[in-house]
């Protein structure tokens, strides 16, 4: 069989004011669109299907269109679960409706799935807390999902009895997997470990969570290790961290997809993915990933003049772009306005003004009788080694302006 893997969708997030609403449309039709050539048989999202407890109608319409989509008019069973950014009870309120179309939303751990049928194609066969078993009526062998959404204190203590977070999130979720599996998970069936949460190999290195995401690591706290996977599951779908990866330390892969877009300049240059695994039971499964290419690229790219920036600007349109310009002069309005004209994903301009080095036996000392705009003239020569231009003296006439209206 084929299992589609994806995480950390985000929809309504923005990128600082952009929005990248029409750019998540294309990505999850190109999601949808891989789903079906590859002919899959299940599809896993592991979890912030949104971006916030409360997000948009835009995003939620679009993430109820793109499950059922990815259901093929209900023949497909599509799993998502709750991630750090998402609100368990809005993940799980459409529940009774999504399973009529196919989807099985899951957003506390621990939930307890009623057993259905879906028409001719597919039935849950077995339910447990954080657990489920399926049986896809062309595969003559069940799939067994032990699902863990993430998990915050409150949630831990109500549905797992943990105490002490740092103490026992790792031996509690090890000892809570091992009884699911030794009671469901033997070798006549398809294993699969469905997890959002931060995992790591024992002693192996540190990975970075997403700048700007919400940390689920405090500390060593959150980690969990992959010690903590049975050894009878064959692969482990994650979800949060936002770089496609394998973790290391279990004998069958780990595995986190990556998110559709980049999210933050800290991913620049990434490679987003989907997961295929071709998968069947008792066996080592094999992995297949599909870059995903509707997103717009980021990049941080820093220049020495207007003019290289630019050329690079206009040769590279379909971008989001934090641009740095080291430049000896302080930039105009006039130079900003270019760099704009000349490309609408400018994000951040970060002008970085090489200082001037002033010789100490040529400076001069300071009149201070002369009026405030001469003394802020003296005072920005004696700091950057030049004189401030038309822009900044305006900007600095319309600060004193209204400073002398609030003395007034």
């Amino acid at each position: 069989m084929k299992i589609l893997h994806t995480a950390d969708w985000h929809l309504g997030k923005r990128l600082d004011y952009l929005s990248r609403f029409e750019e998540q449309k294309k990505v999850l039709d190109e999601i949808c669109t891989i789903a079906n050539e590859q002919e899959v048989d299940l599809v896993l999202v592991a979890g912030d299907l949104f971006d916030a407890f409360n997000p948009p109608v835009d995003a939620t319409e679009l993430l109820y269109q793109t499950l059922k989509r990815l259901t093929n008019q209900g023949t497909r069973p599509v799993i998502a679960i709750a991630g750090n950014h998402d609100s368990p009870d809005r993940i799980d309120s459409p529940e009774s409706l999504a399973r009529a179309c196919g989807i099985i939303f899951i957003g506390y751990p621990h939930a307890e799935i009623r057993p259905f049928t879906m028409d001719d194609s597919y039935s849950i066969t077995q339910s447990d807390k954080g657990f489920i078993e399926l049986k896809i009526n062309h595969l003559d062998y069940p799939i067994r999902i032990i699902t863990t959404p993430y998990a915050n204190e409150v949630r831990l203590k109500q549905f797992l009895g943990i105490e002490d977070k740092a103490e026992q999130l790792h031996e509690v979720l090890k000892n809570n997997w091992e009884l699911i599996a030794d009671k469901y998970c033997d070798k006549n069936g398809v294993n699969i470990l469905m997890a959002h949460l931060y995992m790591l190999e024992r002693g192996g290195e540190i990975l970075e969570e997403p700048e700007g995401e919400k940390p689920i690591k405090i500390g060593n706290s959150d980690i969990i290790y992959t010690d903590a996977i049975p050894p009878s599951i064959q692969y482990t779908a994650l979800g949060h961290l936002h770089r496609f990866q394998f973790v290391k330390g279990h004998s069958h892969p780990v595995v986190y997809a990556s998110s559709p877009l980049c999210y933050s300049f800290s991913e620049a240059g990434q490679t987003k993915k989907v997961v295929i695994i071709e998968i069947e039971p008792d066996i080592v499964p094999k992995i297949n990933t599909f870059s995903l290419t509707k997103g717009k690229s980021l990049h941080r790219k820093r220049f020495d003049s207007i003019e290289d920036a630019v050329l690079w600007l206009r040769e590279n349109p379909y971008t989001l772009v934090e641009l740095t310009i080291a430049t000896d002069v302080f930039m105009t309005s006039q130079e900003l306005k270019r760099l704009h004209e000349a490309h609408d994903g400018i994000v951040h301009i970060i002008p970085i003004v090489n200082r001037q080095v002033i010789d100490s036996d040529n400076k001069k000392n300071i009149n201070l009788d002369q009026d405030i705009n001469n003394l802020f003239k003296d005072f920005f020569i004696s700091k950057y080694g030049q004189e401030p231009n038309e822009d900044i003296n305006a900007l600095f006439k319309e600060i004193v302006n209204s400073t002398k209206d609030v003395i007034e």
